[in-house]
């Protein structure tokens, strides 16, 4: 299997996608229903790189970095590693203007607060903010979401 130059390859949650068999684990009645080896998928990914020229990027996607295999974390196959966290105050500030076009807003200082008391991942609070386009009306909405997430603790 190939894909062409210039390409992404995104594998989503591979700690979930497929059960990779641990190389140790030598159970036969697990090798005959086992359709995807870790070997086997380690094969593709390096056929995928030598295969499809200069330009390319495959993503993996986890959940759970401590559940994946360290033949697959190895620079080589994952060359870098970035841990998405949740939304900081300092995160925030860049998504009002990206999402509604604004880099100040009295609401700033309540959602900060907040979120120095909340675990919100960055996808929470886009969607918050694409909503509304108004950016008093989304932020207003964004506290409210942020005040029950709060509440709910």
């Amino acid at each position: 299997m190939a894909t062409a130059n210039r390409s992404i390859l995104v594998v989503d949650d591979i700690d979930c996608s497929i059960q990779l068999r641990d190389r140790a684990d030598h159970d036969a009645h697990s090798d005959q229903e086992q359709k995807v080896t870790l070997s086997g998928f380690l094969n593709f990914v390096d056929g995928l790189w030598s295969s499809c020229g200069d330009e390319r990027i495959i993503v993996f996607t986890t959940n759970h970095k401590e559940r994946l295999d360290l033949a697959l974390l190895r620079p080589g196959r994952m060359d870098v590693h970035i841990e998405m966290g949740y939304c900081t105050p300092s995160g925030f500030r860049v998504m009002p203007s990206t999402y509604l076009g604004i880099t100040e807003h009295n609401s700033f200082e309540r959602i900060d607060y907040l979120l120095s008391k909340l675990e919100v991942t960055p996808a929470e609070i886009g969607e918050q903010l694409m909503r509304e386009s108004e950016p008093d009306t989304a932020l207003d909405g964004l506290i409210q979401f942020l005040d029950e997430k709060l509440e709910k603790q």
